[in-house]
């Protein structure tokens, strides 16, 4: 193999002392990979691994470590590690965490109620989204996959707009062209979330890649799921990151079920977060996702790397979706009752931030009744105002595609009033915004 090797490298060299002393090293008994690495490293080739004459098949010998530093009953392991939040700033963590499972409870009944058509819970994962998006800045674009919804509430998306965009109505800033639970928002700077599994990785590295070469100071961020980084746009936005250096925040929600395939039948090796450092070069941090606490340091130094060395990191949250993965799912057709109650009462995200929330004395039964009985009225109210709303304009089945209309989009728009002036009484259209001045014209 040495021997082979020098026949190769002497024959791109270009410089004729080094090609001499590797075609008499060809002759020599005992082969030096010394003279190898010299070589490469004259001529620039980048190779940084060892030559060695041992055969040996390489194995995985070492998992990388899952960092964590407060326990279920909400105690600190290491006190220097805390981020300290003030009593304030603490209890807006924990009430947005607990208004996300109350609103999740409620809008879940809703769709199977019939009057939304799709939702997704996030039940078993707010701290990963509380705490992700509390070490984020605004300026940092996000890119999502469909169950961060706690990562916009904390940014200002307010539950009008949640539901707004889950009842298609005129509010919703989609103006209803996306199913439900798929939001965007450029005031909290949220790309539009987009159905298609995967398609978010190559856009966040797209758009970092823009921040870079901006010079502009902050970062993307992008969350998927460990199922999602089974597809092949993964491994593409990995090595694009990678190789052009972009300060992209590659965030894996690993909860152990993609919809109803197990991890353990996803991958094998060290998890996602094994992929990192050997597959991309790429600094990794795996983090206990049900430790807001640990999510949030991991993120505050991913985004300080990101931003000051101007290279991707990988974070992979280690978590559990107690949940169905949709109102299109039941997870009882796969997983046992006695799994889901081991996590959802063992390793609850919620009761672990209120544990340490009761050890300073911050927060009591009554908060918490309180807190709980103003969420659902928000929410109740809010389901009631927005299905009260009108449906988006017709028009706006043509926008927002081109600066100007197309001649084509305008021959279509018109086709389309004219068969509704002609069947009035086929369509619902007093549901729509404006339907009645868009038929008189």
């Amino acid at each position: 193999m040495i021997s082979q090797s020098y026949r190769i490298l002497s024959r791109i060299s270009r410089n004729n002392e080094l090609k001499k002393t590797f075609l008499t090293n060809l002759n020599c008994k005992s082969s030096s990979p010394s003279i190898i690495r010299s070589f490469c490293k004259k001529q620039n080739l980048d190779e940084n691994f060892e030559y060695t004459n041992k055969l040996e098949v390489q194995e995985l010998k070492h998992y990388i470590p899952c960092y964590t530093i407060m326990d279920q009953e909400g105690v600190v392991s290491k006190p220097d590690q805390d981020p300290n939040f003030s009593k304030e700033e603490v209890i807006k963590m924990y009430t947005t965490m607990l208004t996300l499972n109350v609103m999740d409870s409620i809008l879940y009944d809703v769709q199977r109620q019939g009057r939304i058509s799709f939702y997704m819970t996030s039940f078993g994962e707010e701290a990963i989204h509380i705490g992700s998006a509390a070490a984020l800045e605004m300026s940092d674009t996000i890119f999502a996959q469909y169950r961060e919804t706690g990562v916009f509430m904390w940014r200002g998306f307010t539950i009008n707009d949640i539901i707004n965009q889950c009842c298609t109505n005129e509010h919703d800033l989609g103006k209803g062209r996306q199913m439900p639970m798929h939001f965007g928002s450029r005031k909290i700077n949220l790309q539009t979330i987009s159905s298609p599994l995967t398609t978010q990785l190559p856009q966040a590295v797209g758009s970092s890649y823009a921040q870079k070469l901006a010079g502009e100071k902050n970062c993307t961020i992008v969350y998927f799921g460990e199922g999602a980084a089974s597809e092949g746009d993964f491994h593409a936005a990995m090595n694009f990151a990678a190789a052009l250096s972009t300060p992209t925040i590659f965030f894996c929600r690993n909860n152990k079920w993609a919809i109803s395939t197990p991890s353990k039948e996803q991958y094998k090796g060290d998890g996602i977060a094994g992929r990192g450092p050997n597959g991309y070069g790429m600094k990794t941090i795996r983090v206990d996702g049900n430790d807001i606490w640990a999510v949030y340091n991991v993120t505050k130094l991913a985004r300080k790397i990101a931003v000051e060395e101007q290279v991707p990191v990988l974070i992979e949250a280690m978590t559990y979706r107690v949940g169905h993965h949709s109102t299109s799912d039941d997870s009882s057709r796969y997983r046992t009752v006695e799994e889901i109650n081991a996590w959802k009462e063992g390793k609850n995200p919620i009761s672990r931030l209120r544990n340490y929330m009761n050890h300073k004395g911050w927060w009591s039964d009554a908060q918490e009744k309180e807190t709980i009985a103003n969420a659902r009225t928000t929410v109740r109210e809010s389901l009631v105002n927005a299905e009260k709303q009108y449906k988006p304009s017709i028009n706006e089945i043509f926008t927002d595609v081109y600066d100007k209309p197309t001649p084509n989009l305008i021959e279509q728009q018109k086709e389309l009033i004219e068969h509704l002036k002609l069947y009035p009484d086929e369509y619902p259209l007093n549901q729509f915004a404006d339907s009645k001045l868009i038929l008189k014209d």
